[in-house]
């Protein structure tokens, strides 16, 4: 199995009193457009991981038999916090893992595929996507590097790994930097 860790326990500070992921953009709350998208893709379950507003976040989200919700308590301690929570539910059996964020509308099945892809064939540790110099999310990463992300604290997360292990990283090539677009300004809705 590949499973895909969706990062969902932010504060969304920079938006003041909000969660924007229960916020609606294009008629639909911010972290139900990129759970359709991974409920779109090959992969096998979504773990979401919940934190801050996690009752009212969890009544928005999208049903889906992919689905396996888990609470990080410690959510105010950072991203890495949350990345160590989700990779709970990610067996030594598991083939990888993929690392989402909950934030960035504009993803695309075909790119998580290619992620998935890769891990399965099991020639790369890391396949994140790239245009031109920059490096963006999603990141997919062999299971082997799961004792790696143990030791990440506060806003480390999986950009992190890619730089430490760039000669063992496959990286895809997309056409478009909108894909790596995160909402975090209430302007970033009225698009």
């Amino acid at each position: 199995m590949i499973k895909a860790i969706l990062l969902a326990a932010g504060q969304s500070k920079r938006l003041k009193s909000e969660n924007k992921l229960i916020k609606i953009y294009k008629k639909k709350p911010l972290i139900n457009h990129s759970l359709n998208t991974l409920h779109k893709s090959k992969v096998d379950k979504v773990i979401i991981v919940l934190g801050y507003q996690h009752e009212k976040l969890k009544k928005i989200i999208k049903k889906n038999r992919k689905n396996i919700f888990i609470l990080n308590k410690d959510y105010k301690k950072g991203m890495a916090s949350s990345i160590k929570v989700g990779l709970k539910k990610v067996l030594k059996k598991d083939k990888g893992f993929i690392i989402v964020q909950s934030d960035m509308p504009f993803i695309k099945t075909s790119d998580i595929n290619k992620i998935y892809s890769l891990i399965k064939i099991k020639k790369f540790l890391v396949c994140a996507l790239k245009f031109k110099n920059k490096i963006g999310n999603p990141i997919g990463f062999d299971i082997s590097l799961i004792k790696k992300f143990k030791n990440i604290k506060g806003e480390f997360g999986a950009k992190f790994m890619v730089k430490r292990l760039k000669y063992r990283t496959k990286f895809i090539r997309i056409s478009a930097a909108k894909s790596f677009k995160d909402f975090d300004k209430a302007s970033d809705f009225k698009n």
